[in-house]
């Protein structure tokens, strides 16, 4: 982030400090309850949002090396990302064009690409290699039994895949994200980080839930009072529309010494944690010393559940003992605060909003990002 952006912002959050007040909207809005509950809801956001939008699948760091693989199931379709020869990402339907087996499983790296059930190979650009007993296909032309591409991209250090095969091949991501947000995630350098680990988590509510906990701060002083309340101003945020992307800045106690220092001295990203949102699924967030990402999807046919990747990300390679346990520890805390705390209020909601309890909820002035958030996914799947 650019040191005129971070300055800006800074002087937001001091002017929000000495009135007592937060970026607000101009009035409460509501949404209909069966938004996280309703069967129709879903298929219509799962058509749309999963289907015809880029998905983040994670940061470059993971496919390092030709020949470097990871697999995804999240999104309903079964996908392959590969880094191939040439160096370039590509991702696949993860189906066998024998009889639809899976490819590969989890990750790693391969020189080639073989079907465990017969042993069909494929190279890294997805192109057929080998039958086994080719002559008992006669009349199946390899050339034209490559897995089926996707469309992928690596753009400032994120993996972007589109999860249909029928979408056109080439995915603009600079355009997908805006050129004010696309220059911001450029400016963290995520090309140069390090993967520590990704932990899938299931939980029983619908997928916007776990995007909303992230989106105000007004539970804090409540939910968490225990745990990470004491670390963030209370009840304050910053809020910014990047399209139906968004970026809040939770701005913590720490930065109470700083309001005397000159703006020379002034260090956002060490007195803020910031959490944007890349639409539809992915909340970004920076951390003083990390990047965690939390992907959500939502479970088919399932509105009431949920699966998401948590995805702990570091500047410098994780490659001892003491770094390991850092990240461990790290990681376990965010785990424990959002899974032990957030979560279950979550699925408190989704049995009132499943047992049909309540008609709408209500987005206060002070949740801009929520509802922001919440309409830009009507909108959306509205226009679709």
């Amino acid at each position: 982030m650019n040191r005129h952006t971070q300055i800006a912002l800074m002087r937001r959050v001091f002017a929000h400090l000495r009135a007592g007040t937060t970026d607000s909207a101009a009035s409460v809005e509501r949404n209909a309850a069966a938004a996280y509950a309703g069967h129709e809801w879903l298929a219509r956001e799962q058509a749309v949002l999963f289907r015809r939008y880029p998905l983040a699948m994670g940061l470059a760091c993971q496919l390092r090396q030709p020949g470097d693989f990871m697999t995804h199931d999240l999104s309903g379709l079964p996908i392959l990302i590969v880094r191939g020869e040439d160096g370039r990402i590509g991702a696949f339907v993860n189906a066998c064009a024998h009889r639809g087996a899976r490819v590969a499983h989890g990750s790693g790296n391969r020189r080639k690409l073989a079907c465990p059930y017969h042993g069909w190979t494929y190279r890294l650009d997805g192109s057929l290699r080998g039958i086994p007993d080719e002559r008992s296909f006669p009349g199946v032309d390899k050339c034209t039994h490559g897995l089926r591409p996707l469309p992928a991209a690596e753009h400032d250090g994120l993996i972007w895949v589109v999860p249909d095969p029928e979408a056109p091949p080439a995915i603009d991501i600079a355009a997908h994200l805006g050129a004010e947000l696309d220059a911001e995630l450029a400016s963290f350098g995520l090309a140069g980080y390090h993967h520590y680990e990704t932990r899938l988590i299931n939980r029983a509510m619908n997928w916007k839930l776990a995007i909303d906990t992230f989106l105000e701060p007004y539970h804090l002083a409540v939910l968490h009072r225990q745990t990470v309340a004491p670390l963030f101003q209370a009840n304050l945020c910053l809020f910014d529309a990047f399209g139906p992307h968004l970026r809040e800045v939770l701005p913590r106690r720490s930065l109470d010494a700083l309001a005397a220092q000159p703006e020379e001295q002034w260090d956002l990203i060490a007195h803020n944690t910031l959490v944007y949102v890349l639409f539809p699924n992915t909340v970004f967030v920076v951390q003083v010393d990390h990047v965690e990402t939390w992907r959500v999807f939502p479970v088919p046919g399932r509105p009431g559940e949920c699966a998401m990747h948590l995805d702990f990300y570091a500047p410098d390679p994780i490659d001892t003992d003491s770094a390991r346990g850092h990240w461990a520890r790290n990681m376990d805390l965010t785990i424990r605060t959002v899974c032990e705390e957030d979560f279950p209020a979550c699925e408190g909601m989704q049995f009132a909003f499943n047992a049909g309890a309540r008609s709408d909820v209500v987005y206060g002035c002070n949740e801009p990002a929520l509802a922001h958030y919440q309409r830009s996914v009507r909108a959306v799947v509205a226009a679709a």
